[in-house]
């Protein structure tokens, strides 16, 4: 059974050595492009926000993308300011933001034995705090949820966004086109790894019309497990956590369960 990894490309290469070292066969298709922000004014200007006073409360990154995108055009010689924190939804985008220079006691994150890894989560370490006519910043891609920052308004902050990246559908090569037909040629050889709603979307534009009843997908998210299961999947398992290691203990299920006879297809739970 192979994996189909379809994160972002570069996201992706990582996740492929991480799963080939587990043992698993996988193989990517990206089923979001990623790519600078047109104008990099503001992101200068966000810089100048972190770097200047008074300083800001929090910088919220929507993930590892956002980090990577925004870090790309840091001034020479900028550091990361002592205590201004940076949070992230899961482990990928605080890891992402270690490796970008931001001291770990600074970044905020879930729990690693969170359930899931979401702005909700998220805001369950911050809704404690006294947030009236503070300032937040939300690095995030040209379009994204706005969940946390109308919490935070809700609760006074000064909220603004700055775009680090662009999303897009991709345009696959001759590679992807035919591991495309060959996933709906033979679903159950294949075994599909959504991190992105957004990804699944991209999927319907990829393949209009596609039956996917007979195919299999693991989702990192409630939200993408259900647009996936709107697409058609006939199963979908969710993750207990976006990590290539649990890909390969669920895929690992996946394969034994599909060698019993057949019985109820498998479901996201709860």
């Amino acid at each position: 059974m192979r994996l189909i990894v379809t994160r972002p490309a570069v996201q992706a290469a990582d996740w492929l050595l991480a799963l080939r070292a587990l043992g698993q066969d996988a193989v990517a298709l990206p089923l979001i492009e990623i790519s600078p922000a047109e104008d990099p004014a503001p992101l200068h200007a966000a810089w100048a926000a972190v770097l200047g006073e008074p300083a800001l409360a929090l910088v919220m990154f929507v993930s590892a993308n956002a980090v990577q995108h925004f870090f790309a055009l840091a001034p020479a010689g900028g550091r990361w300011p002592a205590g201004l924190r940076a949070a992230g939804p899961g482990p990928g985008t605080a890891a992402a933001l270690i490796e970008a220079g931001v001291p770990p006691g600074q970044v905020v994150q879930p729990p690693a034995d969170a359930e899931t890894f979401d702005s909700e989560t998220l805001w369950t370490l911050l809704s404690g705090e006294e947030w009236a006519a503070r300032q937040v910043l939300v690095v995030r891609g040209e379009e994204g949820r706005d969940w946390l920052a109308e919490t935070l308004r809700e609760r006074g902050a000064r909220v603004e966004f700055v775009a680090a990246y662009r999303r897009h559908a991709p345009q696959p090569g001759a590679e992807g086109v035919a591991l495309l037909a060959r996933a709906q040629a033979e679903p159950a050889q294949h075994l599909w790894v959504f991190s992105s709603s957004q990804a699944v979307g991209h999927l319907r534009l990829l393949a209009p019309g596609a039956d996917w009843r007979g195919a299999r997908a693991l989702a990192s998210h409630p939200r993408i497990a259900q647009a996936a299961r709107l697409l058609g999947f006939g199963q979908v398992l969710l993750l207990p956590a976006p990590t290539p290691a649990a890909v390969a203990v669920a895929a690992a299920a996946v394969a034994a369960a599909s060698q019993q006879p057949a019985g109820p297809p498998i479901e996201s739970r709860p």
